[in-house]
């Protein structure tokens, strides 16, 4: 079965396809030939777990020919998915493991409890993620936290932000380096 790459959007992007760089690089795989899915996720904003790894499981047919690419909260609703759920590969970008204090991080359920580490790990073919430790929102020490957890083939940058320009060449990289 042909492999393909779901994008799961931060929280609070509005339409997918016009923020940061979701909508760019669903285009640029789609027209590479990978098949390359984004949609509006339900309960854009708190982004409750509770909605969103339904959404992932029964919307986007997230499989094991699938990988998932997820910016922030969906960094960390990916993480969570592969904790029951086996997927080809996880690409995590501005990953992170607490609520961090905010009330509505804290709302959407995914810091409710310990991260299953070897879980995910056994789940998953691959873990790439991308961070910077410039990221207004994500401390470093959290990015590193589930760098750390995870083993994961860390991509660091000091100059990204929160990797919401509107290309990001590095992952179309990654994509093509772990799919072809």
């Amino acid at each position: 079965m042909e492999t393909k790459v779901v994008i799961i959007p931060g929280n609070g992007a509005g339409d997918v396809h016009c923020a940061n760089w979701y909508g760019w690089a669903h285009k640029t795989l789609n027209k590479s030939n990978i098949t390359c899915l984004l949609e509006n996720m339900p309960d854009p904003v708190t982004a409750k777990e509770s909605v969103w790894i339904p959404f992932m499981r029964d919307k986007l047919n997230c499989d094991e020919h699938t990988v998932i690419i997820g910016h922030s909260s969906g960094a960390e609703a990916a993480m969570r998915y592969a904790e029951t759920n086996t997927v080809k590969g996880l690409i995590l970008v501005s990953a992170c493991v607490t609520d961090l204090g905010d009330d509505l991080e804290k709302a959407s359920g995914y810091y409710n409890r310990p991260w299953e580490w070897d879980h995910i790990k056994s789940n998953t073919k691959f873990i790439v993620q991308f961070g910077s430790t410039d990221d207004p929102f994500i401390p470093w020490s959290e990015q590193q936290l589930v760098a750390d957890g995870l083993a994961s083939d860390l991509q660091q940058f000091d100059d990204r932000g929160h990797f919401q320009n509107s290309h990001f060449p590095e992952l179309i990289n990654v994509v093509n380096k772990h799919i072809n």
